[in-house]
């Protein structure tokens, strides 16, 4: 994913290689964006490029540089996902709060105070902690849905790119067409100049929302949860090693007779089986999804969907999807396996 860099920003900055050296950050690498779905054999999820949080964290890193030039901010886009577990938001699954996905935000001050590399950076470079230790508190880098931030831009555009659902040409033409404004309610925000390509990546996004709530993602990070609660409770893995890297977590759980059994069958996953209602024997997962689109603001228009109806038909469409369904899945090569426990 490294390609996108080089348009969010021309050159990485000194100051920014620094940071993203130090081992809270180094770790990221080893944390992949698509929740642990890419290790499926869902076919939806095959071919994808390797996309860690590192690769995420400094693309946000980039744009915020790129639009406002401030280091503290930049610094702040850069470590919002350090305190990210394996898996990302399977762990939400874990705590039951996927529907908000705010579990694994929490103690990114705590995660930089304890690392002296980055205590001694902050010190040479006489930064605050608090002045970056918490991105919520710039609007170009964050702000509430469905605006557009630059978390928001990043992750969708590396989706697009991802998913083949935009080439990097395309994804450079959004990417140009951007500037910061004001918005409606005078709250500063990353802003489309034209019409048009506000509402190709509208529309282009909403494309990412759907996979993002699609029956094998919902599926998959519910099944993979769930595992790894067991593994936990047998032992397997202890909760705090969450926080180190998948290769480390996986590597427990395949030298576990149970468990490794249990991450081959994940593995495996390639057909979804639906149901209306539960059935009495399997393994199902009746599972509802954070539902994410962004509605852009247009300079001198609006909201895309205030003036777009065929954005707002897909928009509403989005929102009124039901997750009123039972799931299971059948393992690739075992088509009359069922998955009594997993």
């Amino acid at each position: 994913m490294q390609e996108l860099w080089s348009i969010y920003h021309y050159e990485i900055p000194e100051f920014l290689c620094e940071f993203a050296a130090v081992p809270p950050m180094q770790r990221l690498k080893a944390v992949g964006m698509n929740c642990g779905c890419e290790y499926t054999s869902f076919p939806r999820f095959a071919g994808l490029r390797p996309y860690s949080r590192f690769d995420h964290s400094l693309g946000v890193a980039l744009i915020v540089w790129h639009f406002t030039g401030s280091v503290e901010q930049t610094l702040a886009g850069l470590f919002h996902d350090v305190t990210t577990p394996v898996f990302a938001h399977v762990v939400d699954f874990l705590h039951g709060d996927h529907m908000k996905q705010e579990s694994t935000e929490a103690g990114v001050a705590e995660c930089l105070t304890s690392s002296g590399e980055v205590m001694e950076l902050l010190r040479k470079y006489d930064i605050l902690l608090d002045r970056v230790s918490d991105y919520h508190q710039y609007p170009v880098a964050d702000n509430d849905a469905p605006a557009l931030s630059a978390d928001r831009l990043e992750y969708t555009l590396g989706n697009l790119w991802n998913y083949g659902f935009a080439d990097l040409e395309q994804i450079r033409t959004v990417y140009e067409n951007l500037t910061v404004e004001s918005n409606e309610v005078g709250e500063t925000e990353l802003v489309f100049r034209t019409p048009e390509t506000a509402v190709f990546f509208t529309r282009a996004a909403l494309k990412n929302s759907q996979i993002y709530v699609a029956d094998e993602d919902r599926f998959a990070m519910q099944a993979l949860a769930d595992l790894l609660r067991r593994a936990i409770e047998r032992d397997s893995i202890r909760y705090e090693q969450l926080w180190t890297t998948e290769d480390v977590i996986l590597n427990h759980l395949t030298a576990d007779a149970v468990s490794g059994r249990e991450w081959e069958t994940f593995t495996r996953f390639a057909r979804l089986l639906h149901s209306p209602e539960k059935p009495k024997d399997g393994y199902w997962v009746n599972v509802s999804a954070k539902k994410r689109w962004i509605d852009p603001y247009v300079v001198g228009a609006g909201r895309v969907s205030s003036w777009n109806a065929l954005a707002a038909e897909e928009i509403k469409e989005l929102k009124d999807l039901s997750f009123d369904v039972w799931l299971s899945a059948e393992a690739d090569g075992a088509a009359e396996e069922k998955l009594e426990v997993f």
